[in-house]
């Protein structure tokens, strides 16, 4: 039970909750593969490339071209989220607030998924026919915090960083017509701002100096996102990733249940859960780009 929800007790004629600042969802749901899962593992099978063989002879045999198969492991986890509202606490309130409180339950549950998502792009992945195989993710595909193409290393997020993580996906032979998505912090975003070519860019179609954001530039969609991991040196570890190199799969949506708890003396119960799990899907899909934070 909230000990906290006194403080809503009518005092003054106003009939409205506000919600504190906090992430309202989740913001990464969008830009990754959603699929359904309706086991607690579940495995994504994948074909490699093959070459064809050349005919330098007439009537020769015909060439078998063994296809190699992989699989990737997906682990559904379970969350939930509960607060009781007591018979005497509706009576001195003007509004209602189970419906605040089931809105509240879905933004904390939100987040959890997009937790859920960041820390499986970096993660270990379990592969093989059992999915008892680990995969880390390699350093290739990392980019490092004072990288710089040119000049003296900046550690921040420079276009250097941005130009190197395009041509790592590129050069992996990810589709082009694929999106391809970056998120960062608060911090990276005015890294970019700052920054000469950002503002030389018509700002009819970045408007960066009107709305005071990137959307888009060199080809990424850029997110915000302030839940983003650090490693052991506290930079900041920002995914790139193309829309199918990371895969969410919901074994249930959010759901709330709202009634009476018979044992709480008939207290109003709201209760939200949701199960989901994720995975990262090939390595030479995904870059991470460090970066320093002042």
């Amino acid at each position: 039970m909230s000990n906290q929800i006194t403080t809503a007790f009518v005092q003054q004629y106003k009939a409205n909750v506000e919600f504190l600042l906090q992430q309202k969802g989740s913001v990464m749901r969008p830009y990754v593969r959603n699929e359904t899962q309706n086991a607690e593992f579940q495995f994504y099978d994948r074909i490699g490339a093959t070459a064809a063989v050349e005919v330098l002879t007439r009537h020769a045999d015909t060439p078998l071209i063994e296809t190699p198969h992989d699989r990737r492991r997906c682990h559904l986890r379970d969350f939930d989220w509960a607060d009781l509202i007591d018979r005497k606490d509706r009576i001195r309130l003007l509004i209602d607030p189970t419906s605040p409180y089931a809105q509240n339950a879905a933004f904390a549950l939100g987040r959890s998924l997009d937790d859920v998502i960041i820390e499986n792009m970096f993660g270990t992945a379990y592969t093989g026919k059992t999915g008892s195989t680990s995969t880390t993710f390699p350093a290739g595909q990392q980019i490092a915090v004072n990288y710089a193409e040119t000049g003296s290393a900046t550690t921040g997020l420079i276009i250097d960083k941005l130009r190197n993580a395009r041509q790592k996906l590129i050069a992996a032979q990810n589709d082009k017509s694929e999106p391809r998505y970056i998120a960062i912090s608060a911090i990276q975003m005015t890294d970019l701002l700052a920054n000469s070519l950002i503002q030389n860019v018509d700002t009819s179609e970045i408007k960066a100096l009107v709305h005071g954001e990137v959307p888009y530039y060199m080809g990424f969609k850029f997110i915000e996102c302030e839940r983003l991991l650090t490693d052991g040196s506290s930079h900041r570890r920002l995914p790139c990733w193309v829309h199918s190199g990371m895969l969410l799969a919901m074994g249930a949506e959010i759901q709330a249940e709202i009634g009476p708890r018979r044992d709480k003396r008939n207290s109003t119960q709201v209760y939200s859960a949701a199960s989901f799990g994720a995975v990262r899907m090939e390595e030479e899909k995904m870059i991470e780009i460090k970066c320093d934070e002042p």
